[in-house]
């Protein structure tokens, strides 16, 4: 099984966001856009995992304790750099609560020999990718200048810096994940709450 860990957003939230994408796609047509319904804040990807360590994940990620998360959706971005962009994406404002959840998720794979993360826990919202498949924030061998948004860069410049609103996360979940054509299905196989 292919899994990671995330927040789930809000449905009114997810519904602004895709009024803006719906809005801004045809700027990068040649992007691969994310669906709407597959939106998360991603707090550690595990990956390819067997049946059995799925079910010591879960009870591991059990015992993690936090408290209740305030996110903030606002603004954009490009990773890794607006002129080698591969990726396009939503910020994300939170207390500190929202990485030392990151940490705690991070610590508890750890202990059961999932390597640790290589790179700052970067809050966002993956919106689409362009210029390769990968969807990682830093930079990687080959990046280099590239104008898959350009166009779309140059007609978010002209708007305001969009709003998208404000939640408060009370839980966490493992998803599997499962590649597909025309993209990858996220189901939600277990609960954590935020207590």
């Amino acid at each position: 099984m292919r899994v990671f860990v995330a927040l789930d957003i809000e449905d009114a939230i997810r519904e602004r966001i895709q009024r803006f994408m719906e809005g801004v796609r045809g700027f990068a047509p040649d992007a691969r856009w994310v669906r709407p319904e597959s939106l998360h804040v991603t707090l550690k990807f595990i990956g390819e995992k067997p049946a059995d360590a799925v079910e010591r994940i879960k009870s591991a990620l059990a015992a993690a304790k936090a408290d209740p998360i305030q996110l903030n959706f606002r603004g954009y971005g490009f990773f890794p750099t607006p002129k080698a962009a591969r990726v396009f994406w939503v910020g994300i404002e939170s207390g500190p609560q929202l990485a030392g959840l990151a940490a705690a998720v991070d610590e508890t794979t750890f202990a059961l020999g999932i390597p640790k993360e290589d790179h700052a826990f970067s809050p966002h919202l993956t919106l689409a990718r362009g210029g390769g498949r990968s969807g990682a924030p830093a930079w990687r061998k080959g990046d280099a200048p590239k104008r898959n948004f350009q166009i779309l860069q140059e007609k978010l410049a002209a708007m305001p810096a969009p709003e998208f609103g404000t939640m408060t996360a009370p839980e966490f979940f493992l998803y599997e994940s499962k590649l597909r054509r025309g993209g990858a299905v996220y189901t939600k196989i277990a609960r954590f709450a935020l207590t």
